[in-house]
């Protein structure tokens, strides 16, 4: 997909606003004679005993001639001491004097400070909300952080019936251009899950990651002795963490424990990523039906189905 230049804009602009927000475009960061590079040279400096001025250059993309001048003038001023590589006598190492260390904590708690009062400053939701988009632009653009991502399954909170609805038709207009039928219909299960279900024989999970939900599924009573596996969905952007797989094996779980001879799920043809995770669980494809208008589209319907064990 091409990047529009509203896209473009939209960034820069943030990249504007938020400068100013931190204070970078002061005379000094966190009112300090120190600019926001000197101040990330110093803190990483402060997160061990000795560094490598190669490594440094190289962890904080610095070029060869400014990070020289100043660790120079840092040497002047008594924050950093260099020596020779002991391992590599070609190599040199930097580490913060103990006055460094001084300096590295007042810029510290001045940060620490400055954000406590930016984050009081806001409404509760507000500062959940903020909170959650910073975890969102990092995890996006870090894609070593989301290679390292772990997530966790946990039961429904309030509100979140209706998070379910909402992505469920989000989603599902965005990827397969489903309309507005398939959210009344995610609406009606939900609604009813949320009016009646029996605790002893349904539930419901939802995958987190960073604190945020990332997909759900629903285990439900088709009739005394058969479970239906409904709703499973994941984000996109969390896809391919095993997550899909997850809440399949969860829902699973509850419904073998809960008594239940088997459990049945309706997808789509569409729907192959999930028809890899149903079959490595051990569900097999019991039924095609025929292709029929549904939600805007043609829908060619699949039942699947999976028997448990009995003593």
């Amino acid at each position: 997909m091409d990047v529009i230049a509203d896209e473009i804009a939209t960034v820069r602009s943030f990249n504007r606003f938020y400068t100013g927000v931190i204070g970078v475009l002061g005379e000094g960061l966190l009112k300090t004679p120190y600019s926001l590079t000197e101040a990330r040279v110093i803190f990483e400096l402060a997160q061990r005993d000795a560094t490598e001025v190669l490594e440094l250059r190289r962890s904080l993309d610095l070029d060869p001639g400014y990070l020289s001048r100043m660790l120079a003038r840092f040497e002047s001023d008594g924050i950093v001491a260099r020596e020779r590589s002991a391992a590599d006598a070609r190599r040199q190492v930097v580490r913060l004097t103990p006055h460094g260390r001084e300096v590295f904590a007042m810029l510290d708690d001045r940060s620490v400070g400055e954000i406590q009062a930016m984050l009081e400053r806001l409404p509760g939701e507000d500062r959940r909300r903020l909170v959650a988009a910073m975890k969102t632009i990092r995890s996006v653009l870090n894609e070593e952080a989301r290679s390292r991502e772990t997530y966790i399954l946990r039961p429904l909170r309030p509100g979140e019936l209706g998070w379910v609805v909402q992505r469920n038709g989000a989603l599902y207009a965005e990827e397969v251009g489903w309309d507005r039928t398939y959210e009344g219909l995610v609406a009606k299960i939900v609604a009813g899950y949320g009016e009646g279900h029996d605790p002893t024989c349904e539930n419901a999970w939802i995958a987190e990651v960073d604190g945020e939900p990332v997909g759900s599924v629903f285990c439900m009573k088709q009739d005394e002795t058969v479970a239906q596996l409904r709703l499973l969905h994941v984000e996109p952007h969390a896809r391919g963490l095993g997550i899909g797989a997850a809440l399949v094996r969860e829902c699973l779980s509850f419904a073998e424990k809960a008594g239940y001879a088997e459990i049945m799920l309706w997808t789509t043809a569409l729907q192959r990523p999930a028809h890899r995770i149903y079959r490595a669980t051990g569900f097999e494809l019991e039924l095609e039906e025929e292709p029929v208008e549904r939600f805007g589209d043609v829908i060619h319907g699949q039942y699947w189905r999976k028997k448990f064990q009995t003593s």
